[in-house]
Order: structure tokens, then sequence, then C-alpha cells
């Protein structure tokens, strides 16, 4: 489960045109050395359940997005916009995943749930 995980992931923060700081602030922060091993071998991740968690959020927001707007580059580039959405305060949806914690990609999870009418 894990390397696929890390392929997700990959894919995932190419289509958002994530930074490797960015990227790590929404793996909950492992060590350099860790993440890049990641990506140069995914077959041999041992992810821990709270970066599981973390992208198991990041792919529910993916995959609401892509429902909500069909248009790709909207969807893609959608977490970069300013937001008024209280839960957002005019700063966009990445702006508040990249607080670090876990439950703020849940917030964003379970927004964009309920524009599109519920859980997946």
């Amino acid at each position: 489960m894990s390397a696929a995980a890390v392929r997700a992931f990959g894919n995932i923060a190419r289509l958002w045109n994530l930074d490797t700081d960015e990227q790590l602030v929404l793996l909950g922060s492992p060590p350099r050395s860790t993440f890049y091993k990641w990506k140069k071998q995914p077959e041999a991740a041992h992810l821990g359940r709270d970066t599981l968690e973390r992208i198991s959020y990041l792919l529910g927001i993916y995959k609401a997005l892509q429902i909500l707007l069909p248009d790709e580059k909207a969807a893609d580039s959608w977490i970069r916009k300013p937001n008024a959405a209280t839960l957002f305060g005019g700063k966009s949806a990445l702006d508040r995943m990249l607080s670090g914690n876990v439950a703020d990609l849940f917030v964003v999870r379970q927004y964009l749930d309920a524009m599109r009418g519920g859980w997946a």
C-alpha cells in the first residue's frame, strides 16, 4: 500500500505544482532524506499511519476537485486560488492545508465533499 500511496502522492504533487517544502509539510514533515528515498524507490517505502492518512485525505481532495471541476486545469489550480468561504478566510485551500495539521486536510476534504453533495 505504501508504494501505491507514494506514487499517487507524487502524481498529485506534480499536477498541483507543489514544491518540495509544500510536499514535505503535506506529508507530515518527514526527514528530507526519507522523502527522497520514497520518491526514488516507492516500492521500498514504509509509510506510517499518519502519512497514509494524510495521503488518503489528499487523494479525496483530488478526487472531489475532479468531480466538482471537470476541467482538469481548473481542478488542479483550485487549491492555490483565494477562497471566500469562511473556513479559508480569503486564503487558498493550500494555505489551510500547509498549516501542518492533519485536521486541516480533513476540513478541506469535508468542505469539498459537502460541496459535491456528500461523502464518496
